[in-house]
C-alpha cells in the first residue's frame, strides 16, 4: 500500500486499539474497591478481576500472532475486537464477581487476539524503515497516555456512574474500533498460509504460558515459595520443554526453530522483557507511593503520573528520527541510561515527608523521556528480520515479552517492598518502594549493558531485476 493517507488512517486505528487495551488495563484496576463493595467480594475475589485478564492476555499472545499469520491479520484482529467487546458487555451486567471473573478472561482472550494482529498489522503496512520507526513511535504514545487516561477516567466515571460504565466505555470504544476497521484497513488482506495448523505446539504454548501467568499472578495470594506457586509454575516450564520438543519435530511447526536461531530476535524480545521489568512496576509503585506515604487520593495518584505521559507523548513522535541520526543501537543504550538513571534518581528522591514536586516530579520526566526511546527500539530490533508470512509471529512473540516481564517484574519488585517494610508507618513503606525501585534501575542497567551487543544483520543488496521490458528502471518505480 503505496498511498499515504490510508496507512495514516489504519495507523490511527491500531494506535487506538492499543491506548484501548492499556486504558481497559488501568480503568478496571481503579474501579476493583467499588467493584468489591457491590459484589460482597474479598480482595481474594478482586485479584483475580485483574489476574484473570492477565493470565489469559499473557498466555495467548503468542498463539494470537500466529493464528493471525495463519487465518488473516484483519480478521484476527475484527474478531478479537468484536470478543472483547461482548466480553466487556458480560462484564458490566456480571450479577456477581465469579461471572465477573469470567468475563475478565474473555476479555484477555480478545485483547490477545487484537493486539497481535494490530501489530502484525502495524508491520505489514510499515516496512523496516523510518515509516515503521514513526508507527512504532505512535504505538509508544499511545501506551503511555493509556494508563494515564485509565486511572483519570477509571476515577471519575467510578465516581459519577459507578464501576459498571467502566465496562461500557470498553463496549463503546471496541464496537467504534470494530466500525472503522473494515475501511480503515481496506486492502490489508493477506491469503492464509494454508500450512495447516500445530495443534500440539499451540496447546502445550498456550498451557505452559498460562500456568506461568497463574504462577506469577497467584503469587501473592499462595505466596511466592508455596507449593501450589512452585508447582504450577514447574508444570508450565515442563509444558514448555515439551513445545521446545514439538517445534523440532512437527512439519508445520507453530514457531520454527529457525526463529530462535536469530541472535537479534533473541536479544531483542530478552531486551524488551527487561525494559518491562522496570517500567510496569514503576507506574505502580509510584501510583502506590502517591497515595499510602503522601495521601493522594486514587484520581490524584493517577495524575501524578500525567507529566511524565506528555513527555512520552512528545518524545515518542521524535525516536525515528534519533535512530536515524546516531543508529538503533546508540539510541536503545541511551534509552535504557536514561531508564536507570530515572529509576535511580526516583528511588533516591523518595522521602517519606516529601511532596510530589520535590519527589516524583522531575525523575518521571527523565522516565518519560527514556519510556518511547527504549519501546521503540526495542521493537525495531525484534522485528528487523521478519518475512510476511511470520508478522503474527514476531507480534506474537514480542508483545509476549512485554507482557510476561510486566507481570515478573511486578511480582519481583512488589515481592522486595514488602519484604522490606516491616511496619505499616509511612517511613517504612517508603524504605520498601525505595527497595524496590533500586532494583528495577538494576535491571535497566544490566539492559543497557546487554544493549551495546545488539548486532542486526545487514540488509541483503540484491541486483536490479528486470521488467518483462527489460527495463530495471521500472520495477524500483513500484517500489520493489
Amino acid at each position: 500500500m503505496t498511498v499515504a493517507r490510508a496507512p495514516r488512517g489504519a495507523l490511527a486505528l491500531l494506535a487506538s486499539t492499543q491506548l484501548l487495551l492499556i486504558l481497559d488495563t488501568a480503568i478496571v484496576n481503579v474501579a476493583l474497591p467499588s467493584i468489591g463493595q457491590d459484589l460482597g467480594s474479598g480482595s481474594a475475589g478482586l485479584s483475580w478481576v485483574a489476574n484473570a485478564y492477565l493470565i489469559t492476555f499473557g498466555g495467548l499472545l503468542l498463539l494470537g500472532g500466529r493464528v493471525a499469520d495463519l487465518f488473516g491479520h484483519r480478521r484476527i484482529f475484527l474478531g478479537g475486537l468484536g470478543l472483547l467487546a461482548a466480553a466487556s458487555a458480560l462484564g458490566a451486567l456480571a450479577p456477581n464477581a465469579r461471572a465477573l471473573v469470567a468475563a475478565r478472561a474473555v476479555q484477555g482472550i480478545g485483547a490477545a487476539l487484537a493486539a497481535a494482529a494490530a501489530f502484525a498489522l502495524l508491520l505489514v503496512l510499515f516496512p523496516e524503515g523510518p515509516g515503521r520507526h514513526r508507527a512504532l513511535g505512535a504505538f509508544a504514545a499511545m501506551g503511555g497516555l493509556g494508563g494515564v487516561l485509565g486511572t483519570v477516567l477509571g476515577g471519575v466515571l467510578t465516581d459519577v456512574l459507578g464501576w459498571r460504565s467502566t465496562f461500557w466505555l470498553n463496549v463503546v470504544a471496541a464496537v467504534v474500533l470494530l466500525l472503522l476497521g473494515p475501511v480503515r484497513l481496506k486492502g490489508t488482506a493477506h491469503s492464509p498460509t494454508g500450512r495447516g495448523f500445530d495443534l500440539a505446539g499451540a496447546l502445550t504454548a498456550t498451557g505452559g504460558l498460562g500456568l506461568i501467568a497463574y504462577a506469577l499472578v497467584g503469587g501473592a495470594e499462595n505466596g511466592r515459595l508455596s507449593a501450589a506457586t512452585l508447582g504450577t509454575a514447574g508444570a508450565g516450564l515442563a509444558l514448555l520443554a515439551v513445545f521446545a520438543v514439538v517445534e523440532n519435530r512437527t512439519a508445520v511447526p507453530l514457531v520454527p526453530p529457525a526463529v530462535f536461531a536469530r541472535p537479534s530476535l533473541r536479544l531483542a524480545n530478552a531486551l524488551s522483557g527487561l525494559a518491562q521489568m522496570t517500567l510496569f512496576p514503576m507506574f505502580f509503585l509510584v501510583s502506590l507511593y502517591l497515595q499510602s506515604v503522601l495521601g493522594y487520593e486514587p484520581l490524584g495518584g493517577g495524575l501524578g503520573l500525567l507529566p511524565l505521559s506528555l513527555v512520552v507523548v512528545a518524545v515518542a513522535p521524535q525516536t525515528g528520527r534519533l535512530i536515524l541520526r546516531i543508529g538503533l543501537t546508540r539510541t536503545m543504550t541511551l534509552g535504557f541510561v536514561l531508564l536507570c538513571a530515572g529509576t535511580l534518581w526516583l528511588a533516591l528522591a523518595l522521602t517519606a515527608d516529601g511532596t510530589f514536586f520535590s519527589t516524583v516530579l522531575a525523575p518521571s520526566l527523565l522516565l518519560g523521556a527514556a519510556l518511547p526511546l527504549v519501546m521503540v527500539t526495542t521493537n525495531v530490533a525484534a522485528t528487523a528480520e521478519v518475512a510476511p508470512e511470520e508478522t503474527g509471529l514476531a507480534s506474537g512473540l514480542v508483545n509476549t515479552s512485554q507482557q510476561f516481564g510486566s507481570v515478573l517484574g511486578l511480582a519481583i519488585l512488589v515481592a522486595v517492598a514488602a519484604a522490606r517494610t516491616e511496619s505499616a508507618t509511612v517511613a517504612a513503606r517508603t524504605t520498601g518502594f525505595r527497595a524496590a525501585l533500586l532494583l528495577g534501575a538494576t535491571f535497566a542497567a544490566i539492559a543497557a549493558l546487554l544493549s551495546v551487543r545488539l548486532r542486526l544483520p545487514a540488509p541483503a543488496t540484491a541486483p536490479p531485476r528486470q521488467d518483462r521490458a527489460g527495463d530495471p528502471a521500472a520495477s524500483q518505480t513500484r517500489g520493489e
